[in-house]
């Protein structure tokens, strides 16, 4: 198959390779790379400011992430609840039967809204509505639309078009053509049935063959007594969570936004996290768990209110760390007590930086310089791998999956359109992309700052006391106020997938928030108030205070070499303007919540360790196996065999192709041998990442590249 080619990059951007800065030779980047092909190296924690450690406690060997379920991340509610999916079941009252039931059975004499339809209509149509009536009366309102005798008089129709809606709201109207040429009728039909009718907009809907059903956005007869928001828990395996519910916006017919989420999720990983979405019947949704791949529903319930982001406590995390290797085992309890003891630098994991060969940081200080060229090349331009990995799926993979490949990429299309409509304007280009994803890239530059800064304060002053100058939060809040000053960002430890764009939190700050910190003072050090763990550092804004000590300068100083003031905007775009941004705080110091840990004996590296939530409904229900899903594609194998897909093994001989991925166990050859899993469970925060507590513990890097070569 071939795709048409998008406009050319060389056309649109050019030179083809972007500057970052708008005179590279006055400014120092001694770890900064200037071009796309010296950027295709694998980010470093060190060069995004991820140094120190808070122990000097020994480490160990362990791969993280061996298997996406060694990976699962349940989300923690507001009221502190764990979510689980536990149920497909139904709620208790079927919620079809009241918002699907006969509009004409309330007991209601329509006799004479029938006889004044007469009076404007005439015998023949009075009689076809009271004939369709009746059929409603005896349950029938899945009967054929009426369609009422021709009318050439405009301005009667629309009459009658109105009587409709003042007399029988359960019933709509709309204006059809008996054949093409011949004079325009009205044609009857319930509301709560088939298509046609007028969108939100005062629209008429074109119709269609398939007559498709309303959407219910917007519906007069929806339940008093049922809320509008749809809530249910999502499950999903190697998913990120944009993803999960674009593929059940698309079997719904609704887009993406009418989903409400607090949190986005890891990709490679098994997640539950809560959804709602906006007056949908529940049967409809639980019926698409029998064609979900990879994803399920469950323990729906209707609420009055939808989710939005931030509104989460945090998340509770069920790690196992493989191939666990140490000089002896007390090293490992040694350091698994250590974390517990001692906690971590609450750093910003890689993560937050992206995963493809362009930084999303330096996405972000080009746009804060105002460089919109720069920054629209950097976004845009191609990379060697995505090339040849998009090559890949166009050989070896139906339109339908490379349609889902390209809807993580929907953006970059539009983008790319509206250089083509208005070459040149580049800053119009960027504002094509998603408010939460263009926003990511400034975020991504301050918490890179964040990073540098909190390492200095740890380098420079250390953990075992605050020092004067030191921002802290006020002791007299309330541990939820004091909570939320330190969530600034809504987001969760998400996407180390393949994505190059994975932080889709959009930052907020309330003003209010500024006066639960203060300066650490003389008087303060003195009565003994606070401790390390009440440090904070700020997110760079016009709203935030600094720290009265040197770790004010880091901020400055590392803008002021990136070609940012903190202070002043060089250009008028707002949302990409430091001024603008008001900023926000961080503790730099976090301790994992209800921490627990134990060591595990397994032989067999392609079998999961730990249950998920999908596991323990199945073993509760008597199922002894599972459905497996790599790469949201079936693969029938024995219970809890989710390895890596072996992409080279997709090909089959003469041009067949073998769409089913072939599953490829991992150390095959090591099948037997014993081995020594650790697995961790730990509650953290919102906007906490749990790779920097495993970080802390295994005193190694917990980028993808160097855990993934532990695995050969």
């Amino acid at each position: 198959m071939r795709l048409r080619a998008p406009p050319s990059l060389s056309a649109l951007l050019s030179p083809p390779k972007p500057y970052l800065l708008s005179n590279p030779s006055s400014l120092s980047y001694p770890s900064r790379p200037r071009t796309l092909a010296t950027m295709a190296k694998t980010l470093d924690e060190s060069d995004v400011g991820i140094s120190c450690y808070v122990s000097t406690l020994a480490g160990f060997r362990g791969i993280l992430k061996q298997r996406y379920s060694d990976f699962i991340v349940n989300e923690v509610d507001s009221d502190g609840n764990i979510v689980r999916l536990t149920s497909f079941d139904l709620p208790p009252e079927e919620f079809e039967e009241k918002v699907q039931e006969n509009p004409c059975s309330d007991g209601k004499d329509y006799t004479l809204e029938i006889e004044s339809f007469r009076s404007l209509c005439g015998e023949v149509d009075a009689d076809a509505l009271k004939a369709f009536l009746e059929m409603a009366l005896a349950s029938e309102t899945d009967a054929s639309p009426i369609v009422l005798s021709p009318d050439p008089d405009k301005s009667h129709r629309a009459e009658v078009h109105n009587f409709f809606k003042r007399n029988f709201k359960f019933l709509v109207t709309d204006t059809v053509e008996e054949s093409e040429g011949s004079s325009k009728c009205i044609r009857v039909r319930f509301s709560s049935g088939k298509g046609g009718g007028m969108s939100k907009r005062g629209m008429k809907r074109k119709d269609t063959k398939d007559d498709k059903p309303f959407d219910s956005r917007g519906s007069k007869n929806w339940p008093e007594h049922i809320g509008k928001f749809l809530r249910f828990n999502l499950y999903k395996e190697n998913k990120d969570t944009q993803e999960a519910l674009g593929l059940i916006g698309k079997m719904l017919g609704v887009h993406q936004r009418s989903f409400g989420f607090a949190g986005t999720k890891d990709k490679r990983a098994v997640t539950t996290q809560r959804v709602t979405i906006f007056k949908q019947h529940v049967k409809k949704l639980a019926e698409l768990n029998t064609r979900l791949f990879g994803v399920k529903v469950g323990d729906f319930c209707y609420v009055k209110e939808g989710l939005v982001l931030g509104q989460l406590a945090g998340n509770r995390f069920t790690i196992t760390l493989r191939a666990v290797a140490a000089d002896c085992k007390d090293t490992i309890k040694a350091a698994a007590d250590g974390l517990q003891r001692n906690g971590f630098i609450n750093y910003y994991g890689l993560q937050r930086f992206g995963s493809g060969s362009v930084p999303t940081h330096l996405v972000g200080a080009a746009l804060l310089r105002g460089e919109w060229k720069g920054a629209a090349a950097l976004i845009l331009d191609p990379r060697e791998g995505d090339i040849l990995k998009l090559k890949f799926y166009c050989t070896h993979y139906t339109l339908h999956f490379i349609s889902v490949l390209l809807v993580s990429c929907f953006f970059i299309l539009d983008t790319l359109q509206c250089l083509k409509k208005s070459p040149g304007n580049y800053l119009q280009a960027l504002k094509a992309i998603p408010r939460t994803l263009r926003m990511m890239y400034v975020h991504s530059y301050q918490s890179y700052l964040w990073n540098h800064a909190a390492s200095m304060r740890v380098q420079k002053y250390g953990i075992s006391q605050v020092v004067l100058g030191d921002l802290v939060l006020c002791k007299e809040i309330s541990p939820a106020e004091m909570a939320s000053s330190d969530n600034p960002d809504l987001e969760d430890d998400c996407n180390d997938g393949d994505n190059y764009l994975l932080d889709l939190s959009d930052g907020v700050h309330s003003e209010d928030k500024v006066q639960f910190v203060k300066v650490v003072d003389s008087e303060d050090l003195l009565k003994g108030l606070y401790t390390f763990e009440d440090v904070v550092l700020p997110l760079p804004g016009s709203k935030i205070l600094y720290p009265e000590n040197d770790i004010a300068g880091v901020y400055h100083d590392m803008a002021k070499k990136d070609g940012i003031s903190l202070t002043e905007s060089v250009h008028r775009a707002k949302e990409f303007s430091i001024s603008n941004l008001k900023g926000a705080y961080r503790r730099v110091f976090q301790h994992p919540i209800d921490f627990v840990w134990e060591l595990l004996d397994y032989t067999d590296d392609n079998i999961p360790l730990v249950e998920t939530d999908l596991d323990i409904m199945q073993k509760d229900s008597g199922l002894s196996n599972k459905e497996v899903f790599v790469d949201g594609i079936s693969v029938s194998q024995t219970k809890n065999l989710d390895s890596e897909v072996s992409i080279g093994k997709h090909l089959a001989e003469d041009g067949n192709k073998d769409l089913s991925p072939m599953v490829e166990p991992v150390h095959n050859s090591d099948i037997q041998s014993p081995k020594l899993a650790l697995k961790l469970a730990f509650t953290l925060p919102t906007s906490c990442y749990a790779t920097m507590a495993i970080r802390e513990l295994l005193k190694s890097s917990t980028s993808v590249s160097y855990h993934k070569s532990l695995n050969h």
